[in-house]
C-alpha cells in the first residue's frame, strides 16, 4: 500500500501571535486550490491558544495538531497540556520531541518515547521528531543518533499506525541550510531499514518519514520525488503563501 503524502506545517511561537494574524493564515489556506486528501494529508500546528480557533475556521481536509503535550494524565503540572485536553478538544494530532524541545527544554530520548506512548494510548496520533546537530553529522554520527532517538520511541510503541516519524537535522532548522535530497534520502532509506530490522517490515513499509528543515516553496519538489521522503514538517515556510506549493509537491509522487 502506498504511503500518503504527509504535510505538516508547524506555526511554533508565533511572532506575530494575534488573533488577526492567525485569521489570516487560515483564510489563506482555506481559499487555495490543493490536492485532493487521497492524495496528501494537511495538518497545522498552531500555538496551544489558537488551536480552537483555528479549528473551527480551518477547511475540513486540513486538519489540526498540538505542538506538545504532558507525559502522564493531568494533574500539579503547572503550564503543561495534557493528551486528555487536547483529545475533548478534538485535536487528533500532536508534535512531539521537537529539536527546540529537546535542546531548549532537555526533553531527553527517554522522555520523548514516554510522551509518545502516552499520547498514543490516549487516542491521538504523533508526529514524532528525530535528528542530529551539525556536530554530531560532521563526526559521522548521524544514524546512531537518529537510530538512538528511534529506538527510545519503539522501545514504548507497539503500534506505529498512528506515528508520523519527522527527521529534522538541527542543523537545517531554521538556517536557510537543506539536507540535499541525497542527504535526506540517505538518512530516510537507513531509517526504514532500521524499522525494518528492529520492529518490522510491515511498520518500515507502511510508516511515513518527512523531512523537516528549511523546506521551501524552491527545493520542495526535488525533494519530495525521492523514494523515502513521505513528506514534510514545515517550519517558517508555513506561515507564507508558498506552503500551498509545498502541499501542491506531494503530486510528484503521483507523476
Amino acid at each position: 500500500m502506498a504511503r500518503k503524502f504527509f504535510i505538516g506545517g508547524n506555526w511554533k511561537c508565533l511572532q506575530n501571535g494575534t488573533t488577526e494574524e492567525v485569521k489570516k493564515i487560515v483564510t489563506t489556506l482555506n481559499e487555495a486550490e490543493v490536492p485532493p486528501e487521497d492524495v496528501v494529508e494537511v495538518v497545522v500546528s498552531p500555538p496551544f491558544i489558537f488551536l480552537p480557533l483555528v479549528k473551527g475556521l480551518l477547511r475540513p481536509d486540513f486538519q489540526v495538531a498540538a505542538q506538545n503535550c504532558w507525559v502522564r494524565k493531568g494533574g500539579a503540572f503547572t503550564g503543561e497540556v495534557s493528551a486528555e485536553m487536547l483529545v475533548n478538544l478534538s485535536v487528533p494530532w500532536v508534535i512531539l520531541g521537537h529539536s527546540e524541545r529537546r535542546s531548549l527544554l532537555n526533553e531527553s530520548n527517554e522522555f520523548v518515547g514516554d510522551k509518545v506512548a502516552y499520547a498514543l494510548s490516549q487516542g491521538l496520533k504523533v508526529i514524532a521528531c528525530i535528528g542530529e546537530t551539525l556536530e554530531q553529522r560532521e563526526s559521522g554520527s548521524t544514524m546512531a543518533v537518529v537510530a538512538a532517538q528511534t529506538k527510545a520511541i519503539a522501545e514504548k510503541v507497539t503500534n506505529w499506525t498512528n506515528v508520523v516519524l519527522a527527521y529534522e537535522p538541527v542543523w537545517a532548522i531554521g538556517t536557510g541550510k537543506v539536507a540535499t535530497p541525497a542527504q535526506a534520502q540517505e538518512v530516510h532509506l537507513e531509517l526504514r531499514k532500521w524499522l525494518h530490522d528492529n520492529v518490522s517490515a510491515d511498520v518500515a513499509a507502511s510508516t511515513r518519514i518527512i523531512y523537516g528543515g528549511s523546506v521551501n516553496g524552491g527545493n520542495c519538489k526535488e525533494l519530495a520525488a525521492k523514494p523515502d521522503v513521505d513528506g514534510f514538517l514545515v517550519g517558517g515556510a508555513s506561515l507564507k503563501p508558498e506552503f500551498i506549493d509545498i502541499i501542491k509537491s506531494a503530486t510528484v509522487k503521483k507523476e
